[in-house]
Parts: C-alpha cells; structure tokens; sequence
C-alpha cells in the first residue's frame, strides 16, 4: 500500500496547471488514476488507522474523504474544469458541513496540512465565540502547545478590526473573540509528499491539531442538536 506520491504524480499536477482543459485531462487520465488517485485512497486508509487511535470520530472511507479533482464551475469566471492539487477531508461523523475537520492537500508545489474551521457561518462563529468566553483558559493553553507552535504556521485568523457585536470590550480574550476564522496550517514543499515518511509527516500533524479541533467541535456540536429540535 502507498503511502507517499511519485515525482511523476507531482509532475502531473504542474503540468496539469498549463494545460486545465478535458483533452489533455482525457489523454493523461491514466497517469492521474494511477499515480494521484491510487496513491492518494491508499494515503487516507493509512491516516485513518492512525486516527482510529486518536480521533476515532473522524475515521472515514477514503472514497469519502478524498475530494474531487472536478471544480465546480457554475459561479465561478474561472471555467478551468480540475483542480490542480488532490486533496482530502476528515470532519466529524455526523457533521460534515459544519464541524471541525482535518485537511490534507498536496499539489505540483506545495503540501498543505490543516485542521479547524476555515469559513465559519455567522451562526457558527457566534457559537464557538459563545465557548471561548467560558473557556478562554483552556484555548489559550491548547495555542500555546508547542506541538501545535512548533509544527505550523503562525495564524492570526483574519481578526475583526473591533470586538464582535454583543461581546465585552474587556473581556480578557477579546484578541480571540475577534477572530472570524479557526484554521491552522502547515506549509511544506511538495517533496515531503515523495519520501518515505511523508505518512507519518501527516499523521504527526494531525494528533498535534486534535485538541483544538476536539475544542471547536463541543460548540458546533452543540448547535447542531439545537437545529434538529
């Protein structure tokens, strides 16, 4: 079983930026099955065994969680119809449109590996807003971890310029409160994706990002049983 890609599927997805048309796509579909697809299925069932052990909740098929190469156009000026990285999701079972997840994409240039939650809802946002008043200590803590410091990028989470409407202005974590996003991420070169270790390059990452999406998810959770009543 794979669990890292080849030069040539990366080499594919650079080329595959210069020539995002369905008769290139058509000629060089094997080499996208073989080297990207495959190699791809056989990563996420990897993952999963190692997040059945830290973040069971999150296990998912692979034909599931990897996402598709196929953009979607409709409102989109970029009529362009794939996308030029492959990538994968791991939410929560049971709320895949609106938990906390982990996310793995790699293309031609780089390797991405995040966790959280990158575009909350207005609804959403004022719920995890609504535990870290009660829970700031312990936020501030799981951001302090440096596991999480040490293995990703520095984030500020596109902050509000003033605090949110219906939120103290002293609150001794309105510098959290402001935040519109909760994502983390780590950036590395697309040659991580070719070794021998890049399985457990991934899997390191995510175990360090568990805590604060088990974090995140208590209050999406939360409003997700309050919308099925």
């Amino acid at each position: 079983m794979t669990t890292h890609f080849s030069g040539e599927a990366l080499q594919f997805l650079r080329e595959l930026e210069g020539h995002n048309d369905r008769g290139w796509f058509d000629d060089h579909k094997p080499v996208y099955l073989s080297e990207v697809r495959e190699p791809m299925l056989d990563l996420i069932d990897r993952v999963n065994e190692s997040l059945a052990g830290f973040a069971p909740g999150h296990v998912r098929p692979p034909q599931k969680a990897m996402m598709r190469i196929y953009r979607d156009v409709r409102f989109s000026k970029d009529k362009s119809p794939y996308k030029t990285n492959v990538a994968a999701s791991w939410p929560l079972a049971g709320s895949e449109k609106t938990g906390a997840s982990y996310f793995l994409s790699v293309s031609g240039h780089e390797v991405l590996i995040a966790g959280g939650c990158y575009a909350p809802s207005p609804e959403q946002l004022t719920a995890i807003r609504d535990h870290i008043v009660a829970h700031h200590g312990e936020l501030r803590a799981l951001l302090a971890d440096p596991r999480l410091t040490g293995m990703f990028d520095p984030a500020d989470g596109n902050p509000l310029v003033r605090p949110p409407r219906g939120y103290p202005v002293d609150h001794p974590a309105v510098d959290l409160l402001r935040r519109r996003q909760w994502a983390t991420f780590a950036t590395l070169p697309a040659s991580v994706a070719e070794t021998d270790a890049f399985l457990t390059l991934v899997t390191e990452r995510f175990e360090a990002l568990t805590p604060l999406i088990d974090f995140l998810n208590v209050p999406l959770a939360t409003l997700r049983l309050e919308r099925r009543r």
